[in-house]
């Protein structure tokens, strides 16, 4: 726990906040630091998670402590993200709600954004329409009643190219639209 509280008091430069201390013989900056940060945390987190262990809390409050929040908010909020099963990150669900929820990366999610989905939607869209065949591969490929059909987005369904379970990025070079037929018949694969 020390060595806790020295990193936050110290912004991670523990060795120069000893050196500039170590003729002291009172640590109630320390202990009152340490305090500050677990006491706000106290306030801002109604219920504790095993994930906050070992999270930077000082640079945390440091970065947060002055933004108001509203516990209950702040406890519904964390309660439901931790309960999608998307978030693979789920110890960055604490910053990402601290952050306004504007860093999706914080939570490693493998589902697309929109603005992925509809980038991806369009380029495979004009590629279909100047080929002239569907805007799905996998309908393509098949060759059947559909090899032609131009897809509207919401009835396809944003597709890891290499799969998210064997390592495959969330990102637009790893995106590919499918049919929802197409896209469940997919799988894992």
């Amino acid at each position: 726990m020390l060595h806790t509280a020295l990193e936050w008091v110290s912004h991670g430069q523990v060795a120069h906040y000893m050196s500039l201390h170590r003729q002291e013989g009172d640590i109630s900056e320390l202990t009152t630091y340490f305090d500050t940060v677990v006491d706000w945390v106290s306030a801002t987190f109604a219920d504790v998670y095993r994930e906050m262990c070992g999270l930077e809390w000082g640079r945390l409050y440091e970065t947060y402590h002055q933004q108001p929040y509203a516990a209950d908010e702040v406890a519904q909020r964390v309660a439901a993200l931790m309960a999608d099963e998307s978030i693979r990150q789920k110890s960055g669900i604490f910053e990402y709600v601290l952050g306004g929820e504007q860093v999706p990366s914080l939570l490693n999610i493998r589902v697309f954004e929109d603005r992925t989905k509809r980038s991806a939607y369009t380029r495979q869209t004009q590629q279909a329409k100047a080929a002239g065949h569907s805007n799905c591969p996998y309908c393509v490929q098949e060759g059947k009643a559909n090899r032609d059909r131009i897809w509207d987005l919401k009835e396809m369904d944003a597709d890891h190219v290499t799969a998210w379970s064997r390592g495959g990025a969330t990102d637009i070079a790893n995106c590919q639209m499918l049919c929802k037929t197409h896209n469940r018949m997919k799988g894992n694969r």
